[in-house]
Parts: C-alpha cells; structure tokens; sequence
C-alpha cells in the first residue's frame, strides 16, 4: 500500500475486529442482562489480558443475522404479503370461542383442589 491510499481511509469507518464485553450489549441494541441470557451462551470467549473479555464482531453480526432472520418481520411492502394471506392464518386465540377446552383438563384437579382448600383443617395441637 501507499501512504497516498493510507491516507485516504477514513480511520474513523474501521471497526475493531474484537468487541469488549462491556460495549457488546449496545453494538447489539439490547440491554446487557438481555445480552448475557440470549446471546452471550452462543458466543467464542476471547481472553484479553488477565481480566479482560471479548467477543467477534462477525460472530456478533452472524447472531443478528439469524436472529433476524428467525424473528424478523420486512418492513412495508406495498402489493401482497405472504403474511397477510387470510387463507393460511392459523386461528388467533384471542377470537373468544364457546365450547369444550382443548387442553385435556376436564376440571377434575380443580375440584379437589376446591374441595381440599374448603375442607375442616385439623389442629395441630389435640384439646382433649
């Protein structure tokens, strides 16, 4: 390389290849407990100094890659959207339905525990 064409890279432009675990969570745009729970677990650990850790910023950007692309929804798009479609819409369970529950209880482990709590309770001490 020249020092002409050195002289031409805006310094400012390079990002640093490794990222303190300290600046992670806001290159990311969440909150450090959020990082530490949903991402940190999925990262390489790399030893910076004695004391000091941090992580890849291609592994970083590859996270966000994959957890836009599994969470993500594109921005407005003007025509049809394959979400949109009305057809292939599971129901919403926030429609009210009457009828039978479809999670298997029939209410029996209620009504013991109903009849349970309002049964007499034994002292713990005898008045004989």
């Amino acid at each position: 390389m020249t020092s002409k064409s050195c002289q031409s890279i805006d310094v400012r432009a390079l990002l640093p290849r490794f990222i303190r675990l300290r600046d992670t969570a806001f290159y990311l745009g969440m909150d450090r407990n959020r990082f530490n729970a949903e991402v940190r677990p999925y990262l390489t650990k790399i030893p910076i100094g004695q004391q000091g850790i941090a992580f890849d910023r291609l592994e970083l950007d590859a996270w966000a890659d994959q957890y836009k692309s599994s969470n993500g929804r594109p921005g407005r798009f003007l025509g049809e959207r394959l979400w949109d479609a009305v057809g292939d819409r599971p129901v919403s369970s926030k429609d009210r339905a009457y009828g039978t529950s479809t999670n298997g209880s029939k209410g029996g482990e209620f009504a013991k525990a109903l009849a349970h709590i309002k049964s007499p309770k034994r002292s713990a001490t005898s008045h004989d």
